[in-house]
Protein backbone atom coordinates (compact mmCIF):
# COMPACT_ATOMS: atom_id res chain seq x y z
CA UNK A 1 0.00 0.00 0.00
CA UNK A 2 2.87 2.33 0.94
CA UNK A 3 4.38 1.50 -2.42
CA UNK A 4 1.54 2.24 -4.26
CA UNK A 5 1.18 5.13 -2.29
CA UNK A 6 4.41 6.71 -3.12
CA UNK A 7 4.10 5.72 -7.05
CA UNK A 8 1.21 8.09 -6.80
CA UNK A 9 2.99 10.70 -6.06
CA UNK A 10 5.85 10.43 -7.47
CA UNK A 11 3.47 9.92 -11.11
CA UNK A 12 1.84 13.17 -9.85
CA UNK A 13 5.06 15.11 -9.51
CA UNK A 14 6.28 14.11 -12.59
CA UNK A 15 3.13 15.12 -14.28
CA UNK A 16 3.26 18.56 -13.10
CA UNK A 17 6.97 19.18 -13.85
CA UNK A 18 5.93 17.88 -17.35
CA UNK A 19 2.90 19.72 -17.54
CA UNK A 20 5.31 23.24 -16.62
CA UNK A 21 7.86 22.19 -19.02
CA UNK A 22 5.44 21.89 -22.10
CA UNK A 23 4.24 25.29 -20.94
CA UNK A 24 7.36 26.70 -21.40
CA UNK A 25 8.44 24.87 -24.25
CA UNK A 26 5.08 26.37 -26.01
CA UNK A 27 6.67 29.85 -25.16
CA UNK A 28 9.85 29.37 -25.92
CA UNK A 29 8.76 28.54 -29.26
CA UNK A 30 6.74 31.24 -30.00
CA UNK A 31 7.36 33.00 -33.02
CA UNK A 32 7.84 30.06 -35.05
CA UNK A 33 7.83 30.96 -38.61
CA UNK A 34 9.30 34.51 -38.49
CA UNK A 35 12.25 35.95 -37.86
CA UNK A 36 12.49 35.77 -34.52
CA UNK A 37 15.28 33.42 -33.85
CA UNK A 38 17.19 35.89 -36.25
CA UNK A 39 16.15 39.38 -34.77
CA UNK A 40 18.75 40.96 -32.73
CA UNK A 41 17.79 43.46 -29.91
CA UNK A 42 18.39 46.71 -30.87
CA UNK A 43 18.10 49.97 -29.42
CA UNK A 44 16.29 52.85 -30.93
CA UNK A 45 17.66 56.93 -30.15
CA UNK A 46 15.78 60.08 -30.00
CA UNK A 47 16.65 62.50 -33.10
CA UNK A 48 19.58 64.23 -33.05
CA UNK A 49 19.16 67.34 -31.91
CA UNK A 50 21.18 69.47 -34.41
CA UNK A 51 19.16 67.36 -37.22
CA UNK A 52 15.73 69.10 -35.63
CA UNK A 53 17.90 72.32 -35.41
CA UNK A 54 18.60 72.33 -39.18
CA UNK A 55 14.74 71.94 -40.10
CA UNK A 56 12.65 75.21 -40.87
CA UNK A 57 9.89 76.27 -38.77
CA UNK A 58 7.18 75.32 -41.04
CA UNK A 59 8.64 71.95 -41.22
CA UNK A 60 8.84 71.45 -37.90
CA UNK A 61 5.24 72.76 -37.29
CA UNK A 62 4.30 70.25 -40.14
CA UNK A 63 6.19 67.06 -37.84
CA UNK A 64 4.82 68.22 -35.29
CA UNK A 65 1.02 68.50 -36.04
CA UNK A 66 1.59 64.60 -37.78
CA UNK A 67 2.20 63.36 -34.68
CA UNK A 68 -0.78 62.52 -32.70
CA UNK A 69 -0.86 60.66 -29.34
CA UNK A 70 -3.63 58.78 -28.10
CA UNK A 71 -3.19 57.97 -24.45
CA UNK A 72 -4.76 54.73 -22.53
CA UNK A 73 -4.26 54.36 -18.83
CA UNK A 74 -5.28 51.37 -17.50
CA UNK A 75 -7.16 51.38 -13.90
CA UNK A 76 -9.27 49.69 -11.31
CA UNK A 77 -11.11 51.30 -8.58
CA UNK A 78 -8.30 51.02 -6.11
CA UNK A 79 -6.48 53.19 -7.87
CA UNK A 80 -8.85 55.99 -7.54
CA UNK A 81 -6.29 58.61 -6.05
CA UNK A 82 -3.79 57.73 -9.00
CA UNK A 83 -6.58 58.28 -10.92
CA UNK A 84 -7.76 61.48 -10.25
CA UNK A 85 -4.01 63.14 -10.70
CA UNK A 86 -3.23 61.78 -14.14
CA UNK A 87 -6.36 63.25 -14.87
CA UNK A 88 -5.55 66.63 -13.71
CA UNK A 89 -1.77 66.42 -14.60
CA UNK A 90 0.15 65.08 -17.32
CA UNK A 91 -3.23 62.99 -19.36
CA UNK A 92 -4.10 66.58 -20.59
CA UNK A 93 -1.31 66.76 -22.94
CA UNK A 94 -2.24 63.82 -24.67
CA UNK A 95 -3.92 64.37 -27.89
CA UNK A 96 -6.52 62.39 -26.42
CA UNK A 97 -6.70 60.39 -23.37
CA UNK A 98 -9.03 57.85 -21.89
CA UNK A 99 -9.12 55.84 -18.83
CA UNK A 100 -9.90 52.16 -19.34
CA UNK A 101 -11.41 50.49 -15.90
CA UNK A 102 -12.24 47.00 -14.76
CA UNK A 103 -15.58 47.97 -14.00
CA UNK A 104 -17.65 51.19 -14.19
CA UNK A 105 -16.69 53.70 -11.75
CA UNK A 106 -19.45 56.21 -10.86
CA UNK A 107 -16.81 59.01 -9.60
CA UNK A 108 -14.69 59.38 -13.16
CA UNK A 109 -15.97 58.91 -16.81
CA UNK A 110 -13.73 55.79 -18.20
CA UNK A 111 -14.59 52.13 -20.60
CA UNK A 112 -15.41 49.69 -18.46
CA UNK A 113 -13.70 46.15 -19.52
CA UNK A 114 -15.47 44.47 -16.82
CA UNK A 115 -12.52 42.00 -16.12
CA UNK A 116 -10.03 42.14 -13.50
CA UNK A 117 -7.32 40.27 -15.58
CA UNK A 118 -4.93 42.59 -16.81
CA UNK A 119 -3.84 40.77 -19.55
CA UNK A 120 -7.82 41.19 -20.72
CA UNK A 121 -8.06 44.28 -19.67
CA UNK A 122 -4.96 45.18 -21.78
CA UNK A 123 -5.73 43.34 -24.61
CA UNK A 124 -10.08 44.65 -24.87
CA UNK A 125 -8.73 48.25 -24.38
CA UNK A 126 -6.03 47.83 -27.40
CA UNK A 127 -8.84 46.14 -29.45
CA UNK A 128 -11.60 49.02 -28.71
CA UNK A 129 -8.80 51.67 -29.39
CA UNK A 130 -8.03 50.36 -32.68
CA UNK A 131 -11.32 49.33 -33.79
CA UNK A 132 -12.44 53.84 -32.37
CA UNK A 133 -9.45 55.52 -33.15
CA UNK A 134 -7.54 53.94 -36.18
CA UNK A 135 -8.51 56.22 -38.38
CA UNK A 136 -7.55 59.82 -35.71
CA UNK A 137 -4.19 58.45 -34.24
CA UNK A 138 -0.85 57.43 -35.55
CA UNK A 139 0.91 56.69 -32.20
CA UNK A 140 -1.13 54.60 -29.21
CA UNK A 141 0.73 54.85 -25.73
CA UNK A 142 -0.45 52.51 -23.13
CA UNK A 143 0.83 53.54 -19.40
CA UNK A 144 -0.28 52.52 -15.93
CA UNK A 145 -1.72 54.92 -13.17
CA UNK A 146 1.20 54.98 -11.13
CA UNK A 147 3.04 56.26 -13.94
CA UNK A 148 4.15 60.13 -14.85
CA UNK A 149 4.59 60.76 -18.75
CA UNK A 150 6.38 63.67 -20.11
CA UNK A 151 4.24 63.51 -23.71
CA UNK A 152 5.90 66.71 -25.11
CA UNK A 153 9.05 64.43 -25.03
CA UNK A 154 7.42 61.73 -26.67
CA UNK A 155 6.56 63.47 -29.38
CA UNK A 156 9.67 64.65 -29.76
CA UNK A 157 11.43 61.19 -29.74
CA UNK A 158 8.53 59.91 -32.40
CA UNK A 159 9.80 62.64 -34.98
CA UNK A 160 11.28 61.06 -37.28
CA UNK A 161 9.91 57.80 -37.15
CA UNK A 162 7.82 56.46 -39.55
CA UNK A 163 4.47 55.11 -37.96
CA UNK A 164 3.66 52.85 -40.74
CA UNK A 165 6.31 50.98 -39.79
CA UNK A 166 6.09 48.50 -37.50
CA UNK A 167 7.37 50.17 -34.07
CA UNK A 168 6.77 48.68 -30.42
CA UNK A 169 8.85 51.06 -27.87
CA UNK A 170 9.85 51.24 -24.36
CA UNK A 171 11.87 50.09 -21.61
CA UNK A 172 12.71 46.58 -22.78
CA UNK A 173 13.41 43.54 -20.15
CA UNK A 174 15.06 39.89 -21.26
CA UNK A 175 13.46 36.77 -20.15
CA UNK A 176 14.32 33.79 -21.67
CA UNK A 177 14.46 33.92 -25.58
CA UNK A 178 11.39 37.07 -25.17
CA UNK A 179 11.90 40.58 -24.96
CA UNK A 180 9.23 42.45 -23.95
CA UNK A 181 8.65 45.92 -22.96
CA UNK A 182 8.39 46.50 -19.24
CA UNK A 183 4.26 48.45 -18.84
CA UNK A 184 5.76 50.24 -16.34
CA UNK A 185 7.39 52.66 -17.94
CA UNK A 186 4.61 52.41 -20.28
CA UNK A 187 4.34 51.28 -24.12
CA UNK A 188 4.18 52.84 -27.73
CA UNK A 189 2.82 50.85 -30.12
CA UNK A 190 2.52 52.70 -33.72
CA UNK A 191 -0.58 52.16 -35.93
CA UNK A 192 1.12 49.82 -37.96
CA UNK A 193 2.01 47.66 -34.88
CA UNK A 194 -1.50 47.88 -33.44
CA UNK A 195 -3.07 47.24 -36.62
CA UNK A 196 -1.36 44.04 -36.77
CA UNK A 197 -1.93 43.33 -33.16
CA UNK A 198 -5.83 43.74 -33.66
CA UNK A 199 -5.58 40.90 -36.43
CA UNK A 200 -3.13 38.57 -34.20
CA UNK A 201 -5.61 38.90 -31.52
CA UNK A 202 -8.40 36.56 -34.21
CA UNK A 203 -5.96 34.03 -33.76
CA UNK A 204 -6.55 32.52 -30.37
CA UNK A 205 -3.44 29.66 -30.68
CA UNK A 206 -1.12 32.26 -31.34
CA UNK A 207 -2.51 35.36 -29.28
CA UNK A 208 -4.96 33.56 -26.60
CA UNK A 209 -7.27 35.61 -24.39
CA UNK A 210 -5.91 33.31 -21.30
CA UNK A 211 -2.55 32.56 -20.48
CA UNK A 212 -1.14 28.60 -19.75
CA UNK A 213 -3.21 27.03 -17.59
CA UNK A 214 -0.71 26.38 -15.06
CA UNK A 215 2.23 29.39 -16.84
CA UNK A 216 0.35 32.39 -16.41
CA UNK A 217 2.40 35.31 -18.41
CA UNK A 218 1.76 38.69 -17.28
CA UNK A 219 0.61 41.40 -19.52
CA UNK A 220 3.18 43.12 -20.79
CA UNK A 221 5.24 39.57 -21.66
CA UNK A 222 1.74 38.18 -23.05
CA UNK A 223 1.68 41.12 -25.69
CA UNK A 224 5.18 40.79 -26.82
CA UNK A 225 4.48 36.91 -27.46
CA UNK A 226 1.29 38.18 -29.91
CA UNK A 227 3.46 41.02 -31.41
CA UNK A 228 6.55 38.51 -31.93
CA UNK A 229 3.85 36.68 -33.93
CA UNK A 230 3.16 39.87 -36.37
CA UNK A 231 7.52 40.51 -36.60
CA UNK A 232 7.15 43.05 -34.37
CA UNK A 233 9.90 43.55 -31.75
CA UNK A 234 10.66 45.41 -28.82
CA UNK A 235 12.89 48.20 -28.71
CA UNK A 236 14.75 49.89 -26.29
CA UNK A 237 14.44 53.73 -26.59
CA UNK A 238 17.27 55.50 -25.74
CA UNK A 239 18.24 59.04 -25.93
CA UNK A 240 22.01 60.05 -27.97
CA UNK A 241 23.77 59.39 -25.10
CA UNK A 242 22.39 55.68 -24.10
CA UNK A 243 20.50 56.68 -21.41
CA UNK A 244 16.89 55.26 -21.06
CA UNK A 245 14.25 57.78 -21.65
CA UNK A 246 11.46 55.14 -20.90
CA UNK A 247 11.71 54.53 -16.90
CA UNK A 248 10.19 52.19 -14.65
CA UNK A 249 11.16 53.77 -11.36
CA UNK A 250 10.30 56.96 -9.99
CA UNK A 251 13.17 60.13 -9.86
CA UNK A 252 13.59 59.95 -6.37
CA UNK A 253 14.99 56.49 -7.04
CA UNK A 254 16.92 57.05 -9.78
CA UNK A 255 18.51 59.77 -7.61
CA UNK A 256 19.04 58.31 -4.72
CA UNK A 257 20.84 54.93 -6.89
CA UNK A 258 22.91 57.49 -8.55
CA UNK A 259 23.97 59.24 -5.03
CA UNK A 260 25.32 55.90 -4.93
CA UNK A 261 26.85 54.76 -7.82
CA UNK A 262 28.82 57.90 -9.11
CA UNK A 263 27.94 60.51 -6.40
CA UNK A 264 29.65 63.38 -8.33
CA UNK A 265 27.28 63.27 -11.00
CA UNK A 266 24.26 62.56 -8.88
CA UNK A 267 22.17 64.88 -11.84
CA UNK A 268 23.47 64.02 -14.67
CA UNK A 269 24.01 60.09 -14.15
CA UNK A 270 20.63 60.07 -12.60
CA UNK A 271 18.35 60.06 -15.70
CA UNK A 272 17.88 61.54 -19.44
CA UNK A 273 17.11 65.45 -20.08
CA UNK A 274 14.45 63.84 -22.41
CA UNK A 275 13.16 61.51 -20.47
CA UNK A 276 9.38 59.99 -21.32
CA UNK A 277 8.27 58.43 -18.32
CA UNK A 278 8.55 57.66 -14.57
CA UNK A 279 6.66 55.11 -12.63
CA UNK A 280 5.89 54.41 -8.89
CA UNK A 281 4.99 58.31 -8.01
CA UNK A 282 2.65 58.47 -5.85
CA UNK A 283 -0.28 61.37 -6.55
CA UNK A 284 1.11 64.22 -5.35
CA UNK A 285 4.49 63.53 -6.15
CA UNK A 286 2.67 63.74 -9.99
CA UNK A 287 1.39 66.98 -8.94
CA UNK A 288 5.31 68.08 -7.90
CA UNK A 289 6.18 66.91 -11.54
CA UNK A 290 3.83 69.03 -13.24
CA UNK A 291 5.14 71.74 -11.13
CA UNK A 292 9.11 71.10 -12.40
CA UNK A 293 8.81 70.31 -15.60
CA UNK A 294 5.84 72.58 -16.75
CA UNK A 295 6.30 75.78 -14.16
CA UNK A 296 9.60 75.90 -12.87
CA UNK A 297 12.17 78.24 -15.10
CA UNK A 298 15.46 79.42 -14.25
CA UNK A 299 16.22 82.91 -15.21
CA UNK A 300 19.03 84.73 -15.46
CA UNK A 301 19.06 88.66 -16.67
CA UNK A 302 21.81 88.64 -18.72
CA UNK A 303 20.78 85.53 -20.95
CA UNK A 304 17.60 87.11 -21.31
CA UNK A 305 18.67 90.35 -22.12
CA UNK A 306 21.19 88.99 -24.75
CA UNK A 307 18.43 87.21 -26.16
CA UNK A 308 16.09 90.32 -26.20
CA UNK A 309 18.64 92.28 -27.94
CA UNK A 310 19.79 89.16 -29.88
CA UNK A 311 15.87 89.25 -31.38
CA UNK A 312 15.42 92.65 -31.76
CA UNK A 313 18.48 92.91 -34.22
CA UNK A 314 16.88 89.78 -36.06
CA UNK A 315 13.65 91.39 -36.64
CA UNK A 316 15.36 94.49 -37.44
CA UNK A 317 16.80 92.38 -40.50
CA UNK A 318 13.67 90.85 -41.21
CA UNK A 319 15.03 87.62 -40.25
CA UNK A 320 12.96 84.91 -38.22
CA UNK A 321 14.40 83.00 -35.04
CA UNK A 322 14.57 79.36 -35.53
CA UNK A 323 15.60 77.98 -32.54
CA UNK A 324 14.58 75.12 -30.65
CA UNK A 325 14.69 75.79 -26.88
CA UNK A 326 12.92 75.46 -23.14
CA UNK A 327 11.20 79.08 -24.15
CA UNK A 328 10.71 78.43 -27.27
CA UNK A 329 9.97 74.93 -27.76
CA UNK A 330 9.03 73.00 -30.85
CA UNK A 331 6.72 71.41 -28.43
CA UNK A 332 5.77 74.17 -26.00
CA UNK A 333 4.29 72.52 -22.88
CA UNK A 334 0.83 74.62 -21.60
CA UNK A 335 0.34 75.91 -18.26
CA UNK A 336 -1.93 74.74 -15.76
Amino acid sequence: MTSESSSFVKGMVLGGIFCVLVTLLGHVKMGHGTNARHHEHHHIQAPNKEDVLNLSEGERMELSQSIRVYCIILVRPKDLGHWAAVKETWSKHCDKAEFYSSEKVKVFDSVALNTNDMWMMMRKAYKITYERYKNEFNWFFLAHPTTFAIIENLKYFLLKKDPSQPFYIGHTVKSGDLEYVDGDGGIVLSIESLRRLSAIFEDSDKCPEQGGMIWKLSEDKQLAVCLKYTGVFAENAEDSEGKDVFNTKSVGALIKEAMSSHPQQVVEGCCSDMAITFNGLAPNHMHVMMYGVYRLRPYDLRYTVTQQGKEETEKMRGEKATQLGPTNSFYAPQNH
